[in-house]
């Protein structure tokens, strides 16, 4: 009698999720690597994610990644959280192991990772930054910087009751600044991170005069489509040293797949041109 073989499998589970890119990064280090495995995608609708989360664990599904609007279902979904997930009371991993659920949140290694990789030493010094954003990826920022030693963030948001609130759960070292105080918050700062969606495809534009920071100021980016935004474009023109959001996508990734695949995979260059060429073919099919 024959045993059926079951390969694992993870995914990304999300509504909608057909623009999601983790299939192609999580394909292309199964391939590299030579692991018989797979990566879905999970179209799982708003009130139906505890139902889902019951399917990891079982029938090869060893874990799944998690993007909107399921991020805050995902973390009430789990039986134990990592420290950082339970910090940021928001999920974008989850695994089985001994029946339990856990999730962990990756943004925060993602952003160090892309930064550390693109600036080597960025943090070294550099003690005052401004984050554009209150969201949850603002939130995974603030986490970061702070445990890098920043002594000063100025988180800075349209909505100035959410850059209050946010500076509040981080209030050892967060601030918040109203928007239209942006301009004379920026000498103030070594590093500038858009932690918005402000300047993405289908969003408002984020203008910003980044000629106010200071010489040798780094200027980070999490918004990768377009791959490089204006405020990339215009940190680069004045000499600063920039950072694009897409390494942190990249980077992102590789904690899950190792817990899930038992390998580390490496953002190399090769990965980073098949996102790069799939986010402008797809950029054309808009136009």
């Amino acid at each position: 009698m024959l045993t059926q073989v079951v390969f694992p499998k993870a995914g990304v589970a999300g509504w909608p999720i057909a623009h999601s890119r983790s299939p192609v990064i999580h394909g292309f280090w199964l391939k590299t690597l030579g692991i018989a495995g797979a990566y879905e995608r999970f179209e799982v609708r708003p009130g139906e994610f505890d139902k889902f989360a019951r399917l990891i664990g079982h029938d090869g599904l060893v874990g799944v990644n998690v993007t909107a609007p399921h991020k805050g279902s995902a973390f009430a979904a789990c039986d134990r959280h990592t420290a950082v997930a339970a910090a940021l009371k928001a999920v974008n991993t989850l695994w089985r192991k001994d029946g339990l659920l856990w999730g962990d949140n990756t943004d925060v290694e993602g952003f160090l990772a892309n930064m550390d990789a693109t600036v080597p030493g960025w943090s070294s010094g550099s003690d005052s930054a401004i984050v554009i954003g209150a969201g949850g990826a603002a939130r995974a920022v603030v986490y970061a910087l702070a445990s890098r030693g920043f002594r000063r963030i100025a988180i800075v948001n349209r909505t100035h009751a959410k850059a209050v609130a946010l500076a509040g759960e981080f209030s050892d070292v967060a601030v918040a600044a109203p928007w239209e105080t942006l301009s004379a918050e920026l000498p103030r700062g070594n590093l500038l991170v858009n932690a918005s969606s402000l300047g993405m495809i289908g969003q408002p534009p984020l203008e910003i005069e980044v000629d106010a920071l200071r010489r040798g100021s780094v200027v980070s980016d999490i918004v990768y489509v377009p791959l490089r935004t204006s405020m990339v474009k215009s940190a680069r023109a004045r000499g600063l040293q920039e950072v694009e959001g897409l390494g942190m996508l990249l980077h992102q990734a590789v904690p899950a797949f190792e817990r899930w695949f038992g390998r580390r995979p490496e953002v190399t260059p090769a990965l980073r041109s098949l996102i790069e060429a799939d986010i402008l073919a797809a950029d054309e099919e808009r136009r």
